[in-house]
């Protein structure tokens, strides 16, 4: 329903608004003292509630308390403080207009003229891993509806949410007041505060909704439960701007990196070193990330144009991630040529003396050694991104359509056993065999469909990727292997439409295949392997990567 109106005759004109009477009621103390110090220096009455007044009170300055404006005392652990009309009419009373004055008058209250206030930590308490009770009493709710009364009122009201604007209110002080166009910026920051405190809490219920649904579908009629939930009726997102990028994907096309509040991924990396990042430089290294880590084990992925060029995972005695980084580039050197690299530990010394005489773009990793970091800050122009700690993957995915947005779980290995794979066709796999096989299993999903990736010994050979067919993505797997295509193992990320893409393997000396199943035509493509003696395995599940 709409309120009411008011003929424009009505207002009266109103720019600079002496304060009298502020509201204080904060969860970010900084500043604080100062900030009270000069409004009590100046005159101004505070108004304040909990822990915000006894902080000011310690400071030996006067301040109310919320309960003596209201006649109502804090009540349900604080869940009502400030939610009462001796408050909001204070808060919401157009001046401007000489029927609120006067209404104000005949209850009684007292107008405001300035509120400092800032929300619950609710996104500190999400990082914090707090359980989810404690989570969802940080959802502030008297604090949004003073920020917005404010901000609506600002005609007569200054709102400020941020410790930043603290010099904005004091030099407001010593000029007699705030100014209407000093009212509306702070209006506008104030209204962008709560939306993305809004977006924050909205998006937390939706991961934690999605992760029941996950849950839920553990058994049969649980999953039916949640299958009329499928998602959440709207969703938002919080983001900030962090940088203008120099460019996006290519030159004449603006470009900025924005970062969630409580994410903690390639976004909130640091950078130890090199040229700034370019929007290409954040998409490939975030896929290469996406690769390695995808194992357990020490691992390095190396990414040219959001593929793998190739992958590999420690072996033998020597310095692991040194290890999984020449295993890797073997796989396609020529590929490898400014490259993004990435690793699942941090980056030892002989792996910076393994990089450093390559052309790479990127280096990311969880860390850098003490005796690593100089050997790769001396290459000026090879940027080091250092992980945040906690480093995660999201726990849903986005993806931008024309007119709308795909949202989608994860596609990831934590249910990953092979115990699960059925043979279809030759031997069983020799413990050795099968580790190949589930790592080329593990390595495939980091490749764009139509994918088929070769492995032998922990590291990838031969890639096939972003094919129309999977014929032409086999053919190219075993071009790009060549000799070590012989005695290798292959994985297919979705199945075999037509037994010609595992002949092609077959017939380069592929000696396994895993594949998803599922085709019309299993039947012969197992015929094709079981004639030529190849182990091959179902997974019963797919790995598409769009």
């Amino acid at each position: 329903m709409a309120g009411p109106t008011h003929d424009i005759a009505d207002y009266r004109e109103r720019d600079v608004v002496p304060i009298r009477r502020a509201l204080v009621s904060v969860s970010d103390k900084t500043g604080l003292v100062e900030l009270a110090t000069a409004l009590v220096g100046a005159g101004v009455e505070i108004v304040s509630t909990g822990s915000t007044a006894s902080t000011i009170a310690a400071a030996g300055l006067a301040v109310t308390e919320v309960a003596a404006v209201t006649g109502y005392p804090e009540s349900l652990d604080g869940r009502v403080r400030t939610l009462h009309p001796a408050i909001h009419a204070g808060l919401l009373a157009d001046l401007r207009l000489e029927s609120h004055e006067a209404e104000l008058a005949e209850m009684g209250i007292e107008p405001f003229q300035l509120v400092i206030s800032n929300l619950y930590p609710f996104v500190a308490t999400v990082a914090s891993g707090a359980p989810v009770h404690e989570v969802i009493e940080q959802i502030d709710i008297g604090g949004p509806a003073l920020v917005r009364a404010s901000a609506k009122n600002h005609a007569n009201v200054a709102i400020v949410t941020s410790p930043d604007s603290y010099p904005q209110v004091v030099k407001a002080l010593a000029l007699g007041g705030t100014t209407l166009a000093q009212r509306q910026r702070l209006a506008g920051e104030a209204f962008a505060h709560t939306a993305a405190y809004d977006a924050a809490v909205a998006a937390w219920f939706a991961r934690w909704s999605l992760g029941k649904r996950a849950s839920a579908s553990a058994t049969p009629e649980s999953s039916e439960r949640a299958s009329e939930d499928e998602g959440a009726s709207t969703r938002s997102y919080e983001i900030t701007l962090k940088q203008t990028l120099r460019y996006g994907e290519n030159s004449h096309q603006p470009a900025a990196l924005y970062v969630e509040s409580d994410g903690a991924g390639i976004a909130q990396a640091t950078q130890l070193g090199g040229k700034e990042m370019s929007y290409n430089n954040y998409v490939d290294a975030d896929a290469a990330l996406r690769a390695a880590y995808d194992f357990d084990e020490p691992a390095v992925a190396i990414i040219k144009h959001a593929n793998p060029c190739g992958i590999a995972v420690a072996r033998g005695s020597g310095d692991a991630i040194a290890s999984a980084h020449a295993r890797a580039h073997a796989c396609d050197p020529v590929s490898a040529y400014g490259g993004v690299i990435a690793a699942n530990r941090s980056i030892s010394r002989a792996a910076a003396e393994s990089i450093k005489d390559i052309f790479t773009e990127v280096v990311v990793a969880p860390g850098f050694d003490d005796d690593a970091l100089p050997i790769l800050q001396a290459k000026k122009n090879l940027r080091l991104l250092r992980l945040p700690e906690g480093y995660h993957r999201a726990s849903e995915e986005f993806r931008q359509i024309s007119g709308g947005a795909l949202i989608q779980a994860p596609d990831t290995y934590d249910d990953f056993t092979s115990d699960a794979w059925t043979l279809e066709a030759g031997p069983e796999a020799d413990p050795a065999m099968r580790a190949d096989l589930e790592f080329a299993w593990r390595a495939v999903r980091s490749v764009k469909s139509n994918a088929i990736l070769l492995a032998h010994d922990g590291a990838s050979v031969g890639v096939g990727m972003g094919q129309v067919n999977r014929v032409d993505s086999c053919q190219l797997a075993v071009t790009r292997a060549g000799d070590r295509a012989k005695g290798s193992v292959a994985a297919s990320d979705a199945f075999f439409p037509f037994a010609d893409g595992a002949e092609i393997l077959i017939a380069a000396g592929v000696r396994a295949i895993v594949q998803p199943g599922g085709s019309i035509r299993d039947d012969e493509v197992i015929a094709a392997a079981r004639l030529a003696g190849v182990t091959m395995y179902f997974t019963g599940q797919r790995h598409f990567f769009h």
